[in-house]
């Protein structure tokens, strides 16, 4: 009953989408000027106006196909490709990112070439044919013939007062980097970041449009702008990618204007990967962008390796860390030099360890052909789940929800105890782990650098992070006295305890913000819950083994914590979507005939790839276990009449049953003549009822 509700008034949706089904775009050809010149080039544009809602596709549709011509020019006569003008983000009613492409009333500007020979005095027609997709909740192929008569000149006309500007626009709305502007590209894995500096503005809202399908187009972008005039941007290689893929093309638009004197929200971007383009000093060499050519040595780079690891003290991924070895400080305060020097070496002699391991496993996994950049662990669904576990766990310690011996976890061990030189060895494992998603500005190039040096001077590169990553701890370790400007003990650490809770609370919401990008959204639901459980398990754990509960309860505590633990780490832990078994068949009138012969179910879904709202259907009905039941135990013939290319007999079929878009689904009974037409809009509940 819930879902009939549900499913009016997206029914009515439909029905009034369909209702719009004609005159959703009108096509026009139009000039610049009035009259053409011979021998020159002449610029005409595609006009195309789309009513409310209504959308067409750029180049790269995402979803969808873009826009096209088939000219029929005179003889001699010779037309251009389009030039694009920089496109919009395109979305469904939901807010879904489903294509790239245009609305309201766009120009798609052509380059006319007009031969010599051409009689001055005369006129000239330009004929062709647009093809376009044009889509609201639903998408409709769209086509017109265009002609334009223009009079032949010798002189340079005057402008078209219609449509001169809007074309002039259209042309002007993308510029090249400027030579001043630093640009670079680097493909690490599945993920490429595009770096930018010295650009002469703040950038707003920018958003990557590939030109090609290397870039997942309806993926998150990560926007970081370090410091003024620098632009990094994290963006997701699409999975079925099949290209050389040497190059980042594309145009990367913002909300406001890359030139100061006129409105260009488009920037073309052509950029080999690994290159450094532009730049106010030819001999730039860095690796990494951002460092300017301040990397143009092995020293150098050790120099920026070595204040890298150091800012990353206050970076924002660091400071919780920061917080459990400030509290170690403060512990320490009553202790003699020799062992407080002892654990400032190991915390040290930690932080070098994990990060020779580190890069030891990319010198591996570098040799044997994987491509990872820095900070790839983040990469890992897993990884950045756990991770945001361990640090839910420190938050909720830290606020004082429980309490268990730290020495046991290996983070953040009391320097005086027996085992604290282990607790303080793994402190810095720790440090390393949060830190190294982290590239601090003089970082970048460093990090950049090392991945491409050879072995032992990568590992030399490595060795001088680490250094200056451990280096303020060390000097406290090796000079006690400085200790003495600490505060003594006392009830105020408990306080402070708690308030350096909250950062790490804030690094628990930045990971899952991390995963989100990489999980569905019923996906990242679940991650959410998944820490819930671990919160309680915490509050479990803390609530049952207080100080002077028995020992019983306290058993019971642990083994309730322990137990919810895992539930919430089964609960929460990223999965990717089960792929089902049912099969899809190729649609034809034959195999509906030869189906109902039988007596067996059809289920027939006529489908493009460019139609956003045909896949969300298709998700939401069949990532149902009890429609996928149902259709094992029915037997059901899934047909797919597939109208992603133009087919006649799946046109024609639609006419038939007085259609004109996709999708459009059918369930044939046995027994029954004519099929149950479905709505525009699916949900499980509407296919089960129709199919019973």
């Amino acid at each position: 009953m819930f879902a009939r509700l549900i499913s009016l008034p997206l029914l009515l949706v439909a029905l009034a989408s369909s209702a719009l089904a004609q005159d959703q775009v009108e096509a026009s050809l139009v000039s610049m000027q009035r009259g053409a010149v011979p021998g020159t080039s002449h610029t005409v544009a595609l006009r195309l106006e789309h009513i409310p809602h209504w959308h067409t596709y750029w180049i790269n549709p995402g979803t969808g196909y873009p826009t096209s011509i088939d000219w029929d020019l005179p003889e001699g006569w010779s037309a251009g490709e389009i030039q694009w003008p920089a496109p919009i983000i395109i979305r469904d009613s939901h807010g879904t990112i489903t294509g790239n492409g245009y609305e309201n009333v766009t120009y798609l500007p052509v380059q006319i070439n007009v031969p010599v020979e051409a009689a001055v005095g005369t006129t000239v027609t330009l004929k062709g044919h647009a093809d376009w997709l044009m889509c609201a909740d639903v998408c409709i192929p769209g086509d017109a013939p265009i002609e334009l008569t223009l009079p032949l000149v010798a002189t340079p006309a005057e402008r078209d007062p219609d449509h001169a500007e809007a074309i002039e626009a259209a042309l002007s709305s993308l510029t090249d980097l400027s030579t001043s502007v630093e640009a670079r590209a680097i493909r690490s894995g599945d993920t490429v970041t595009l770096k930018l500096s010295g650009l002469p503005m703040t950038v707003t809202e920018p958003w990557f449009f590939a030109r090609d399908a290397l870039i997942q187009f309806d993926q998150p972008q990560q926007i970081l702008q370090p410091a003024p005039g620098e632009l990094e941007m994290t963006l997701t290689v699409a999975e079925y990618y099949e290209g050389d893929g040497a190059r980042l093309v594309g145009v990367l638009r913002q909300s406001g204007s890359w030139d100061a004197s006129q409105v260009v929200p488009g920037l073309r971007i052509d950029l080999p990967f690994g290159e450094t383009v532009g730049g106010s000093s030819p001999d730039y060499t860095g690796a990494g962008g951002g460092g300017g050519g301040i990397a143009r040595s092995l020293v150098g780079t050790l120099v920026l390796a070595f204040v890298g690891g150091l800012i990353l003290n206050l970076m924002p991924c660091v400071f919780p860390v920061l917080g459990i070895k400030i509290m170690g400080f403060v512990n320490q305060a009553g202790e003699d030099r020799r062992k407080v020097a002892l654990h400032g070496w190991v915390f040290t002699l930690g932080v070098l360890a994990s990060f020779w391991g580190l890069a030891g496993l990319l010198a591996v996994l570098r040799a044997s052909g994987d491509q990872l950049g820095w900070g790839f662990q983040l990469q890992s669904p897993g990884f950045v789940f756990v991770l945001a576990g361990v640090m839910l766990i420190f938050a909720m310690a830290m606020s004082g929800v429980f309490e268990f011996g730290l020495s046991a976890t290996g983070v953040g061990a009391k320097l005086q105890s027996k085992d604290g030189l282990v607790g303080s060895f793994f402190t810095g494992v720790l440090a390393t782990v949060v830190a190294t998603p982290c590239s601090a500005p003089f970082l970048a190039p460093a990090l950049g650098a090392a991945l491409a040096l050879p072995v032992t001077e990568s590992f030399v590169v490595f060795t001088a992070i680490a250094i200056g990553l451990s280096t303020p701890y060390l000097l406290l370790s090796l000079f006690p006295g400085a200790i003495k400007v600490l505060p003594r003990p006392g009830a105020w650490m408990e306080t402070f305890k708690q308030a350096m809770a909250f950062p790490l609370y804030a690094t628990v919401g930045y990971l899952v913000w991390v995963l989100a990008g990489q999980t569905s959204e019923s996906g990242s639901l679940m991650v959410i819950f998944g820490l819930t459980v671990i919160a309680l398990a915490g509050w479990l754990y803390g609530r049952y083994t207080a100080p002077g509960a028995s020992p019983g309860r306290a058993r019971f505590g642990q083994f309730a914590g322990v137990g919810v633990l895992a539930l919430g780490g089964i609960l929460g832990w990223p999965q990717a979507p089960a792929d089902d078994d049912l099969t899809w068949a190729t649609w034809s009138p034959a195999a509906v005939r030869e189906a109902q012969a039988a007596g067996r179910p059809v289920y027939v879904d006529f489908t493009a790839r460019w139609c956003a709202t045909c896949q969300t259907n298709k998700k939401i009905v069949f990532g149902s276990d009890a429609v996928q039941q149902t259709f094992r135990e029915r037997q059901v013939l899934m047909l797919k009449a597939d109208w992603t290319n133009r087919d006649p007999q799946i046109t024609a079929e639609l006419a038939r049953w007085e259609r004109s878009a996709v999708p459009f689904n059918l369930i044939y009974l046995p027994g029954e003549s004519e099929p149950v037409i479905l709505p525009e809009l699916l949900t499980p509940g509407i296919v089960l009822d129709a199919l019973n």
